[in-house]
Order: C-alpha cells, then structure tokens, then sequence
C-alpha cells in the first residue's frame, strides 16, 4: 500500500486513517512510505493508524532523502522515522533515489542500523542497471534486498535489464505508480485497455494494477486514499490474463527491446 500524498490534508485524516486500518484488516500486509511524503506527514498518520495493530503481522517500508545518506545522518532520518511511525523498527530502509554521497558510505550507514536492530533490510530505489551493479562491486552491497522503481503498462523500460538482473542476483523489484503518472497510461488510456477491461468486468484501474502485479514475483504499491478505491484495488489481485490478453496488451504497449534510460517521477 502506498502513502504518497497521505495526511497533508487534516480534513482528509479520519478517512485516510480508516483506509489504513481497512485494508490490514483485510490483508495488506505492506505499508510503504518516505519521509518526502509531506515532510513526515505520512508517516505521522499511519503511526496514528496502526499504533493498534499487531507490528508482527504489516510490515512498513520507509525511504530517505539522498541528502540524508552519510551514516550520522541516517541514524538521525531513521530515528525521527521510527518516531513518527511509532514503532521500534522498519522491515525495509529504503535510499530514495541517488544523490552525491558516495554509496560506500551510505551501505555504512545502512548496515549499521541494521546492526543495531533499528531495521531489518535495507534497499535502494530509483536505481538504475548501472547504479545496481556498482552497489554490489562495493563491500556489503550485496546486502541489499529491494529496489523500487516505477512501473505500469507505459513504462516497461526495467524489463529490458533491470529486472533480469535483480532476478539474477535475488534482489525483489517493488513497482510504484503502476497506474500511471501525468505522463503515463492512465490519464489518456488507449483504447483497447478500456475496451479490454469492458470484456473483463472490471475497471481501468483495476486491469493496470492487475497487469503490474502479472508476475509473481512482482509487488506493486498503488498509492491508495480512500476505502473504496482500496477495495477496488483488492479485487485486482484475482484478476487473471489469458495469454491472448496478454499478447494483445504487448502491442499496444510493447515491451522494451534496448536498453532505455530509467523512467521516474
């Protein structure tokens, strides 16, 4: 479940506070967010919504800033996290996208709050191919768990090598935005998405997210506001697609056949 843009609006709080604990009632059981989101404001919500809950059972992701990335400060980053959050540790520590601190100090930095029990893994996201393969040349590297990147129907680019690459070295691949950004799919989808989902009794957005999470060893991250369109996103999850769907979604939206260069928000 993804909290982009959660709790930066107070008349919004009872409402975005109730689809947190709708949908870890009813099975999600990842929450991801950043201190970006609001300038901690995200992260003070779901610690607000979930302080009730068995911290066993969800796991919560969170990222930092890349100006954040020297090891004193992301103890500090990490420690007004934890607070906001209300919990002891995160399940993943994500550095948000690459900046100018050298990686060597930020797998420092990483490993030793892992060490301290302050979390349990850590990853990286909006990494490229080569940003990857530097990481795991240097000391530790190889301890990263999760690159998160985005990733819908119009933006396949990480097919071509990132994915087989992760694959490769047992990294999992966390898809953001799967339903599109002001550039992507699902502000003028193409007709035969519509058309597609028509034939399916299900919505547009419902066939995107469906389509992101295909593969099995994919997870996706819709950002999600409300409790409807959360149930809404649920039932994508028993979406399947035919192999002739399939085939028919890739000509409309080919998959990538060269490398192309990372697509972010």
């Amino acid at each position: 479940m993804g909290t982009w843009r959660i709790g930066e609006a107070a008349e919004k709080t009872d409402s975005e506070i109730e689809t947190i604990r709708y949908g870890l009632d009813h099975d999600i059981n990842l929450i991801d967010t950043a201190e970006m989101y609001g300038n901690g404001a995200s992260e003070l919500l779901i610690g607000e919504a979930t302080k009730c809950y068995d911290r066993s059972k969800f796991q919560l992701v969170s990222k930092f800033y890349p100006y954040h990335a020297t090891p004193d400060l992301i103890k500090k980053s990490l420690q007004d996290s934890l607070r906001r959050l209300q919990t002891d540790y995160l399940d993943m520590y994500l550095l948000h996208w690459r900046g100018d601190t050298p990686l060597e100090e930020t797998i420092a930095g990483l490993e030793a709050v892992k060490k301290a029990g302050y979390i349990k893994d850590w990853g990286v996201s909006n990494f490229d191919i080569d940003d990857l393969k530097e990481l795991a040349s240097l000391p530790n590297g190889d301890n990263c768990k999760v690159n998160q990147n985005l990733y819908n129907i119009e933006s396949r680019g990480v097919e071509y090598n990132v994915l087989p690459w992760q694959k490769e070295h047992s990294i999992s691949f966390m898809g953001y935005s799967p339903f599109g950004s002001d550039k992507n799919a699902y502000l003028h989808p193409k007709e035969i998405v519509a058309e597609l989902a028509e034939q399916k009794q299900i919505t547009v957005f419902q066939l995107l997210l469906a389509w992101a999470i295909r593969n099995n060893n994919l997870l996706s991250i819709p950002k999600t506001s409300s409790v409807e369109h959360l149930k809404s996103n649920l039932k994508a999850v028993d979406v399947e697609f035919t192999s002739d769907e399939l085939n028919l979604l890739d000509e409309y939206y080919p998959a990538p056949t060269h490398a192309v260069p990372l697509d972010t928000i």
